[in-house]
């Protein structure tokens, strides 16, 4: 009985020790030299940047600098500025990634020269001339994703759907959570249209979420393609990022050492 007892602490250390060890070559650290070594994440409507922690955890262990938008929602201009003033802090270039409305924000503020390259995360890519809401014109959001907009004009996800609409694929809690912690944006946003478009001139990449019941999944593939974005799917709600913070880290990880090699090679 006892050696069985040990051959199974054995087994089971030996399990541990090789999943540590495919988790940190999974995470190797970015080489000394790499150019681009920022990361600036830029949340959407209805949340806040605390929700980008497993993706920050995840990337500062690769050895990347990431910063966080905290977006007012009061405006897009408010947003986009909000974002490039954090772009200027930056020391050096960086990838800029915006989930859903976010990236809206990423596509306007992006043109700058320190800004190598853009992932979308779940998130629409107007083109400049086009507002947020002009996406949904030929591909509507699902009827699981319901918005109220109160007597000052500011929308707050459906309590209700909140969970079958945003975030299907978390714990109850989680949702619960993220429901009740709502930010508020003001719906005039949607209807405000863009000026630029970065990803005409920057390198783009784009996760699309299988399972998205906010924006369908047919249109972030659509957005992904015009912007000739490098697509990655994975089976997610509208908040990969939460649920699958690796499968982001890594396009995001990719993403800078691409440019960084293209930079190099120029």
């Amino acid at each position: 009985m006892i050696s069985g007892i040990r051959n199974t602490a054995v087994a089971a250390a030996t399990i541990a020790a090789i999943s540590v060890a495919a988790d940190a070559e999974t995470k190797a650290r970015i080489p000394e030299d790499q150019s681009v070594r920022n990361v600036v994440l830029v949340h959407g409507a209805f949340a806040d940047g605390s929700g980008w922690r497993g993706v920050y955890d995840d990337l500062v262990a690769r050895g990347y600098r990431v910063t966080i938008v905290q977006n007012p929602l009061t405006s897009f201009g408010d947003d986009v500025q909000a974002t490039r003033r954090i772009l200027a802090r930056q020391d050096g270039p960086s990838i800029l990634v915006g989930h859903s409305y976010g990236g809206s924000v990423i596509t306007e503020a992006g043109t700058g020269e320190n800004v190598a390259g853009l992932v979308y995360v779940s998130a629409l890519a107007p083109d400049a001339g086009e507002s947020t809401g002009d996406q949904f014109a030929e591909i509507p959001a699902p009827p699981e994703f319901v918005i109220e907009t109160g007597p000052d004009g500011f929308g707050f996800v459906n309590l209700e759907l909140f969970k079958a609409g945003f975030a299907g694929d978390t714990t109850d809690a989680n949702a619960a959570f993220m429901r009740d912690s709502q930010v508020p944006i003001n719906m005039e946003i949607f209807g405000e249209r863009l000026t630029q478009a970065a990803w005409r001139h920057k390198p783009s990449w784009a996760i699309v979420a299988t399972q998205d019941h906010a924006i369908d999944p047919r249109l972030l593939r659509q957005q992904a393609e015009r912007a000739g974005a490098e697509i990655t799917e994975v089976e997610a709600s509208h908040v990969p990022f939460i649920t699958q913070p690796h499968a982001v880290a890594e396009v995001i990880d990719q993403a800078a050492r691409q440019v960084s090699t293209v930079a190099v090679n120029e």
